[in-house]
């Protein structure tokens, strides 16, 4: 299945995407929480559109898309998990997946749009796959980890390189800023995504291809990542973890790239849909 979420910011209905067409699932009587994977909301809603899918409404053409989760948790993101990434980026990989938490204060909808920071010089672009957990667990074992996965979210971290290389501290200050974790369109579920290790990511900017990578790539895989995590979180229902991304990014080309207002990135994943953002100035 392919959740969404419709409407105005904060008055968010959910709905489900059918033969390319958005539908309105306000009938079932649950919005898709934290509480609704954790309580076998997934289950129900297969059993509503069995009885009800040929009776619901569609989504009218023009309503806005927005976060198809109502309310994660957390984003546990990945650093320097793509190889090519990491020598494009100047950084030095690890013997151990890099963890960092993204705000949920820089949640942001997939046609949005992105505002870069006031003083921001270096604001980039990252595509990348999330992890969308369904149960709680802790020090979970590799081989039971797709067992606590629900599904699949496309991500994409935008990254401030200057706040996180020359501001001092850790990765969070150019991580967290406002509009800076733009969601969606869908949440997949795992049965739409039988191979997450073998897709193609990609990103264009203002219609140039930038990033054009795929999940073979990875240097730690999902069942890793999930089990890895949930050594130092608690994974819960809704919370995400974001993989990480392929080369392509700003800071890896030559000159170096990064956004400026009135530019345009186009991005997605296969099977997870894809994004469109305009990049906005500081105080508009």
């Amino acid at each position: 299945m392919k959740l969404l979420r419709w409407g105005n910011p904060g008055e968010e209905k959910p709905g489900i995407l059918l033969n390319n067409k958005r539908y309105d699932v306000s009938a079932l009587g649950e919005d898709y929480t934290n509480e609704f994977l954790g309580s076998g909301g997934l289950d129900r809603l297969a059993l509503f559109l069995e009885k009800e899918g040929t009776r619901l409404p569609e989504v009218p053409a023009l309503a806005r898309t927005g976060i198809p989760l109502a309310n994660p948790g957390k984003i546990v993101c990945v650093g320097l998990n793509y190889k090519d990434h990491i020598r494009e980026t100047g950084f030095v990989g690890e013997s151990e997946p890099i963890l960092f938490l993204k705000a949920m204060s820089a949640l942001n909808g997939p046609y949005d749009g992105v505002t870069i920071p006031k003083n921001s010089v270096e604001t980039d672009w990252e595509t990348e796959l999330g992890i969308v957990i369904g149960k709680t667990g802790t020090n979970i074992e590799k081989p039971q980890a797709m067992d606590y996965v629900a599904g699949y979210i496309l991500h994409n971290d935008i990254s401030e390189r200057a706040y996180m290389k020359k501001r001092g501290g850790t990765w969070d200050k150019g991580k967290g800023c406002n509009t800076f974790a733009p969601l969606g369109p869908y949440f997949v579920t795992k049965d739409e995504i039988p191979d997450p290790g073998n897709l193609k990511v990609w990103l264009k900017l203002n219609g140039e291809y930038m990033q054009n990578g795929t999940t073979a790539d990875l240097i730690w895989k999902v069942p890793e990542l999930t089990a890895y995590t949930s050594e130092f979180f608690g994974l819960f229902p809704g919370d995400i973890i974001s993989t990480g991304s392929p080369a392509g990014s700003g800071i890896g080309q030559m000159p170096p790239r990064f956004l400026r207002p009135g530019d345009i990135i186009e991005y997605g994943i296969d099977g997870l849909g894809s994004g469109k953002q305009l990049m906005r100035a500081y105080g508009i």
